[in-house]
């Protein structure tokens, strides 16, 4: 009885006019609990119901993220990550509340950073992609996240995607490798240094390549000046020397370029 309320709710609320006389009955407050069902079904209406509800209401998600929907949310994503019906409509939800400063600072205390990389590297269509990279975009704004996102491995996932779609004229495929080269630049930006080194501490020379040939990183003074101030020209020499031995010209390409960029300021 109650999967199908919440069903019928969920049906009702894509009707615009509907959705205030769904607030002021409070019925997002009641469909809260819902959410810590084991019933996939019910978590699927439940959490439809209530992001079609609060939908571009600012208000609401706060309300949301104050009664501690974030907890539930990410348990969701944990529990049920290969679901995909449950994760699209909880990858929805997160990503409607992850401008909220009171959401990422509650996601900060959360393993959200791990999961988030789960579904990035399980990613297999475009809309997919762009929802997880506007949910982490937004994330990397807080200092505490963009660390754990690091700490997650996220760099290596942009690397393999970046990789995979290098080359590609398609504008779908551009679009993700301008967000994930976006990513790749909001995770080594900020006052915060610590993401930073762990960023460079983890790099293979695929992530060196691909963050110097995709982001545009190293085009703009500023970041010069800060890569070199965090050592990553002795990173670039020993790429280079470790390549010139094994006889890959792309990588020696984009070394001395790098090195090349990093002199100029």
């Amino acid at each position: 009885c109650a999967v199908k309320a919440a069903q019928v709710l969920s049906e009702i609320a894509k009707n615009e006019e509907m959705k205030k006389p769904c607030i002021e009955a409070d019925l997002v407050l009641t469909l809260i609990p819902l959410l810590e069902s084991t019933d996939q079904e019910m978590l699927l209406h439940a959490g439809r119901a209530i992001g079609r509800i609060c939908y571009d209401n600012r208000d609401l998600q706060e309300e949301l993220v104050k009664v501690g929907v974030i907890t539930s949310l990410v348990r969701i994503l944990t529990d049920y990550a290969e679901s995909e019906p449950l994760v699209h409509v909880d990858l929805l939800a997160l990503c409607n509340l992850a401008d909220l400063d009171t959401a990422r600072e509650a996601l900060s205390k959360t393993k959200v950073a791990e999961q988030l990389v789960k579904q990035l590297r399980r990613a297999e269509n475009h809309e997919r992609l762009e929802i997880v990279f506007e949910i982490l975009q937004a994330l990397a704004e807080n200092d505490a996240l963009k660390v754990q996102l690091v700490e997650a491995g996220v760099q290596e996932v942009l690397s393999e995607i970046l990789l995979r779609l290098q080359g590609s004229s398609q504008a779908e495929d551009t679009c993700i490798v301008k967000a994930a080269s976006d990513l790749i630049v909001s995770l080594l930006l900020g006052e915060l240094s610590r993401s930073t080194h762990i960023f460079l501490a983890s790099y293979e020379c695929n992530t060196i390549r691909l963050l110097i040939l995709e982001s545009g990183f190293l085009k703009t003074d500023g970041n010069c000046v800060r890569m070199v101030q965090l050592g990553v020209i002795h990173q670039l020499l020993d790429l280079l020397e470790k390549h010139v031995e094994s006889g890959d010209v792309s990588v020696q390409h984009a070394a001395l370029s790098a090195l090349r960029n990093l002199a100029i300021p």
